[in-house]
């Protein structure tokens, strides 16, 4: 066991946090510990209600079976990617971006009555990953063809248009939008070794590096700081097929008899 524990603690914190989310939102559901519906997002519930929590539940109720292991892989892989690449020795900059990122998503995915948020967010750090990637980097579909990991997060969205239909993409380029303006706002021109304009509003508050647990000063920012290090092979997870034309969202999960609701 302690083995083990020490295994977990080499995993970079907020990489950490997002892979431990991801797990205690939607296992208990899955063994049907926990109803779904109390973590799902709901504009009313959480502004009349205060039933804040649903902000941050939305984000990491997964899917099921071979699909919500596909996209927990690509979750653990993609943001360790970010932050042991140009995120290295920034954790806390890392969460502070990610948390104005699910600000971002949350209010772009309003109008499209997203109840879920995950795989908008899944869909954002790859689209900053891939625009990080060095030059050449190439990703695999499933193993069976290779492509530029740039197209990886377009790539994502047509998948979803094609097994869950228009709202499913809809949702997963809200993501790919907030993933863009991560990646403007922060790193800016990669190529010419410039930062954002948004890159001085990137750096953590004093709170966020306590909560990490970083001290002194943290090391340079900008897209030539180890930007080169955030390529990498990525492998497509599936998206389950819509199983009902009746379904409101016509995403990916059936949580139960007779109802469906959209996957992350």
């Amino acid at each position: 066991m302690d083995g083990f524990m020490a295994e977990i603690r080499k995993i970079p914190p907020v990489t950490r946090f997002l892979c431990a989310s991801s797990l205690a939102m939607t296992v208990p559901v899955l063994m049907q510990i926990m109803s779904p519906y109390k973590l799902l997002f709901s504009k009313p519930l959480v502004v009349k209600r205060l039933e804040i929590w649903r902000l941050y539940t939305s984000f990491f109720l997964g899917g099921s079976g071979i699909n919500y292991l596909f996209e927990f892989i690509m979750l653990y892989r993609t943001s360790d990617q970010l932050e042991s690449g140009p995120y290295v020795r920034r954790s806390a900059d890392y969460a502070w971006q990610l948390l104005v990122a699910c600000a971002g998503i949350i209010a772009t995915s309003m109008p499209l009555g997203s109840a879920l948020h995950a795989r908008p967010l899944l869909v954002c750090i790859t689209y900053l990953s891939s625009a990080l990637a060095p030059p050449g980097a190439m990703s695999s579909m499933f193993g069976l063809f290779t492509f530029p990991v740039a197209y990886m997060p377009y790539i994502m969205v047509g998948m979803d248009l094609l097994m869950a239909g228009p709202g499913a993409a809809a949702q997963a380029a809200a993501g790919a939008v907030v993933g863009h303006l991560w990646w403007w706002g922060i790193f800016g021109s990669a190529a010419g070794g410039q930062g954002g304009v948004l890159e001085a509003y990137g750096r953590a508050p004093g709170w966020m590096r306590w909560l990490v647990g970083e001290n002194g000063p943290p090391p340079p920012t900008g897209a030539g700081a180890n930007a080169g290090e955030a390529g990498g092979v990525h492998v497509i997870p599936p998206r389950r097929a819509a199983a009902a034309s009746g379904s409101s969202s016509g995403t990916g999960y059936n949580w139960g008899s007779g109802q469906r609701l959209g996957s992350g």
